[in-house]
């Protein structure tokens, strides 16, 4: 999307499957397996960083968080789409019935950073739940200012699903900057 608004874009992920699917959807794209916690550029880079729904599967928050930062020129932004910390600390897949039959969502151990491994669509990767109180400190120890936070409600698409998800939080977006030196 980034490309077609002329916006030159570099994509970097550690799993050769996904980095071989968007090369094959977009054979001319700089597409470049890689970590986030390593990232082989020079400071002061980029003038926006994407983190789309990725914290969640980083084992090392602190130092993905600071090499985002690092990258970033002054002035730039950063733009965070993930899954929202609720989500992520659920019990049991989370939708459980209670005893009065009605369905809640049930989260437990919140405050406690923790890894479970998922698979999605034939790939197997730990997933991690933080405190949304520890993604902020990371960002804010990195001096980064953030300018939009959001939870945004579902749109469309299956109505019991997206009832379901109006209950709960499911995602959030943030939009940081790094202050001009």
């Amino acid at each position: 999307m980034m490309q077609d608004c002329g916006i030159p874009t570099v994509g970097i992920d550690p799993t050769a499957a996904l980095i071989g699917h968007a090369r094959s959807l977009d054979p001319e794209g700089d597409y470049r397996i890689g970590r986030v916690e390593a990232l082989e550029f020079p400071d002061e880079s980029f003038d926006l960083v994407v983190s789309y729904l990725s914290l969640v599967d980083i084992p090392d928050a602190e130092t993905a968080i600071a090499e985002m930062a690092r990258v970033l020129r002054p002035g730039g932004a950063l733009l965070i789409a993930n899954l929202n910390s609720f989500n992520t600390a659920v019990v049991g897949g989370g939708w459980q019935r209670s005893a009065d039959g009605e369905m809640r969502y049930c989260i437990d151990r919140y405050l406690e950073e923790r890894s479970e491994w998922l698979a999605w669509r034939g790939i197997r990767i730990p997933n991690w739940h933080r405190p949304l109180s520890r993604y902020m400190s990371l960002l804010l120890a990195q001096g980064m200012i953030l300018r939009h936070f959001d939870e945004p409600p579902p749109l469309g698409g299956d109505p019991e699903k997206e009832a379901r998800y109006r209950r709960i939080p499911y995602a959030l977006l943030m939009e940081w900057e790094k202050p001009r030196t």
